[in-house]
């Protein structure tokens, strides 16, 4: 069901939470969890930021690399408390029954506000059963909202884990046609593939054609399955804008 110690990550969760909230917050999401009660689950999940508030959380470095070796790839900093509490939520929901497991969660992004997605596609690296979440990802990264994009994309590991070929290279033309941080993506470089590159070649040519520029990336992700002579004409096109 996972890949990963569950409870390793559950308990160190716990800990940086703890030291971000106050403990009447912390004692009441300690409490939570319970996912066969389902408006109760829905409930915490909503109000989470009035529990929690919403700041900035600060994690040390010990703790990052502790997260790291516990599940790779998984980055929490910069996070505010509700996002970090929302996702600890779902770390903590029992998914012994798998169909009510993923009923509950699923109605969960059916649901979501703006903020609310974000935590769920912040969550897709700790949920149970990550081959039930694949088209749901897929569908985000067909949002228009770049915190969820971002939430999809940066450190998050479930895509280049998960994602079908042609669903990873929607991800990574999607992070460029929205101008998102290619470097922030978990796998990039593992996941890159020929059809990518053919992809990515065609669209320099286009933008080149017209007269704009491509983000420095491209080339290099192009190049391991492109000759270099066609990425060198292709470049000029560049170089004579």
């Amino acid at each position: 069901m996972f890949g990963y110690d569950t409870e390793a990550l559950r308990n160190l969760l716990a800990t940086i939470i703890q030291n971000n909230i106050k403990p009447d917050a912390w004692a009441w999401l300690s409490n939570q969890g319970d996912i066969t009660n389902t408006a109760t689950f829905n409930a915490a999940f909503a109000m989470m930021p009035r529990k929690t508030g919403k700041a900035v959380i600060t994690i040390t470095p010990e703790q990052a690399q502790e997260l790291n070796t516990i599940r790779p790839g998984f980055t929490i900093e910069d996070w505010t408390a509700d996002r970090l509490g929302r996702v600890y939520l779902l770390s903590q929901a029992n998914a012994t029954d798998k169909e009510r497991y993923f009923a509950v969660i699923e109605n969960l992004f059916l649901a979501a506000e703006m903020n609310e997605l974000v935590a769920l596609y912040s969550a897709l690296p700790v949920l149970a059963y990550a081959d039930q979440w694949v088209k749901r990802c897929a569908e985000g990264i067909r949002s228009n909202i770049g915190s969820v994009l971002e939430a999809i994309m940066y450190h998050n590991p479930y895509p280049a884990e998960n994602l079908s070929e042609a669903a990873w290279n929607q991800l990574v033309m999607k992070a460029i046609f929205t101008d998102k941080q290619l470097t922030l993506i978990t796998g990039l470089n593992e996941r890159n593939n020929p059809e990518l590159a053919r992809i990515l070649m065609d669209f320099a040519r286009e933008r080149g054609a017209a007269g704009r520029s491509v983000v420095p990336e491209l080339w290099h992700l192009a190049s391991p399955f492109t000759d270099a002579g066609i990425v060198n004409a292709v470049k000029q096109q560049y170089t004579t804008i």
